[in-house]
């Protein structure tokens, strides 16, 4: 006989339901679910949210489908990819040479570091979406659980049923709606950066990277010859890539730093109950005011402020000798103050996308204490030299703290010491002198014997 069909699963009906939803046929407008995800509600964009949350559903795995992001990103690029003439890449590939001949004279840390890459706004969201997906997963995994409990918690006993089993459909879900959010955010950023230390976290690994068609924008809004712009940002861009050549410790020390805060990020349970209680499907608006404006993820723990405190002394570690380098380096250009005062402005405050980032994943992505960074290098500099400072970069535990930025005259007083042996190493070296000395000795008599 043949075998009776099973019976339909809770989850299918799910499924089932949800795609009407998404194909218009049931009380989601898919309109305002472009909305709720942040995207505008143009007919393109309309069709690439309902295909992935489509292709969501359709998934049999578990987990965040990261490529949503990667092709959001990338729709976004295509709205306005930006356009560069060969004769300003030229002119970019030309301050670059000559900003890495200044650079050495400056400094010999990573001078086996590659040349300048060229990017366009696409290639740098291919370059650096993996990276955006790292800090940003922790937190996506705790809103896609966090909203899949409160779903079923706070269900009807009707759909209890339906709900019960399928979690991944939800996950997947509600994970593909945060990478689209993240997606077209890394997209906006795309617009806004100009190289790829531009936002202290190293976005790229071991490669120094300008924004031809970005750097062409930014200099148009300065009173300064453009040529002197793209010295100087050149040189800042290749200082950047070269600490991290020399130091290659330090690209996974603050990427696990990153981690480290963001896997302490929890959903404030209570705020994301009220959202399910109050939800309504023909306003999803709700769920995208929520999420982008932060108010799922409370206040900092103790450990986290503490993980926060220690990415930002990293952080502003970093940039602080970036600019004091690239500062000395580009000494010759007459609009360097000019230059670096603007440029320190706008990473202060930051364009939208990056506070859109912010608020997504709860981590600023601006160094804090730049300025009080940069003067500690400067002091260090000045009291024992480029080469005795950079010696800081080469493990991890010499790295100067937060305290030594405000006080450099510790860190001073032992780069001063270094090479110099005090009373017990001389002792010490001077017994090793006697007993090779006494070893010569005994071997050359050995020889006369024989």
């Amino acid at each position: 006989m043949p075998e009776e069909p099973e019976d339909r699963r809770p989850e299918d009906e799910l499924r089932e339901m949800l795609q009407q939803f998404l194909s218009g046929q049931g009380p989601i407008d898919p309109s305002r679910l472009a909305g709720a995800a942040g995207m505008p509600s143009d007919p393109a964009q309309l069709h690439a949210l309902m295909a992935q949350l489509q292709a969501a559903l359709a998934r049999t795995d578990d987990g965040i489908d990261w490529s949503a992001a990667q092709r959001q990103a990338a729709a976004v690029v295509q709205r306005d990819p930006g356009s560069v003439t060969t004769a300003e890449r030229d002119a970019v590939r030309q301050a670059a040479d000559l900003a890495a001949l200044w650079l050495s004279e400056t400094t010999e840390i990573g001078a086996a570091a590659g040349s300048l890459t060229l990017l366009s706004r696409q290639q740098w969201v291919d370059a650096t979406i993996p990276v955006w997906q790292e800090m940003s997963e922790p937190v996506a995994n705790s809103i896609a659980n966090a909203l899949t409990s409160a779903m079923q918690e706070h269900a009807p006993e009707e759909a209890q049923e339906m709900l019960a089993g399928a979690e991944r459909i939800l996950r997947n879900v509600g994970g593909t709606m945060f990478a689209m959010q993240l997606g077209n955010v890394v997209g906006q950023l795309a617009s806004e950066t100009i190289a790829g230390g531009d936002f202290g976290f190293p976005l790229l690994e071991d490669t120094a990277a300008l924004l031809p068609v970005n750097l062409r924008s930014a200099a148009e809004g300065l009173e300064i010859p453009e040529d002197q712009v793209r010295i100087w940002m050149a040189a800042r861009e290749l200082a950047h890539a070269r600490l991290f050549h020399h130091a290659r410790w330090l690209r996974l020390h603050v990427l696990s730093s990153v981690r480290e805060y963001a896997e302490g990020i929890r959903i404030d349970v209570e705020r994301l109950e009220e959202l399910a209680e109050s939800f309504d499907p023909s306003s999803p608006e709700q769920l995208r005011e929520a999420l982008g404006s932060g108010a799922l993820i409370p206040p900092k723990t103790p450990e986290q402020v503490e993980a926060l405190a220690r990415l930002e002394t990293t952080i502003a570690l970093i940039d602080g000798w970036v600019d004091a380098v690239t500062e000395a380096a580009t000494a010759r250009l007459p609009k360097r103050d000019a230059i670096a005062e603007t440029v320190r402005r706008r990473r202060a405050t930051g364009g939208p996308a990056e506070k859109a980032f912010g608020t997504l994943v709860g981590l600023e992505i601006r160094p804090r204490r730049l300025r009080e960074a940069a003067a500690f290098w400067h002091a260090v500099t000045d009291a024992v030299g480029p080469e005795v400072r950079d010696s800081l970069w080469d493990q991890p535990d010499l790295m100067p703290g937060s305290a030594d930025i405000d006080d450099p005259s510790r860190v001073i007083a032992r780069l001063r010491g270094v090479g110099e042996l005090d009373e017990m190493d001389l002792a010490l070296q001077e017994l090793l002198d006697d007993a090779e000395r006494g070893t010569g000795d005994d071997e050359a008599g050995g020889a006369e014997q024989r």
